[in-house]
């Protein structure tokens, strides 16, 4: 499954297949349940987010080099808080099997403003 959403300079896809998911358990030293787990407790690395970023872009066919300049320009050296809903989206593609939009996203935060 794929995620499709804005990131650095437009709209990139990102999607974890097999290779990238062995390759990130490599880089973050955790299988992806114990990852997923930590990203979604808040118990989470930088290297965890930068990496589920990067390697989601090189799964959905962004060169790997094209993938680390977008990850150094646009998620590195940056508040948390901006790359953490991207890493969690990514993951949860992964795991679920179920996009997350944008669309989707706005509605929900839309119905939490709502009550």
């Amino acid at each position: 499954m794929k995620h499709v959403t804005h990131f650095g300079d437009g709209e990139k896809t990102f999607a974890l297949t097999t290779p990238m998911v062995l390759e990130l358990q490599n880089k973050t030293g955790v299988g992806i349940g114990l990852l997923y787990q930590r990203a979604m407790s808040m118990q989470f690395g930088i290297t965890d987010l930068t990496e589920t970023i990067r390697l989601g872009l090189i799964g959905a066919g962004t060169s790997p080099a094209d993938a680390q300049h977008l990850v150094d320009t646009y998620a590195v050296n940056r508040p948390v808080m901006e790359i953490l809903p991207l890493a969690l989206d990514i993951l949860e593609c992964a795991w679920s099997g179920k996009a997350v939009t944008d669309e989707a996203q706005d509605d929900a935060e839309q119905d939490t403003a709502d009550v």
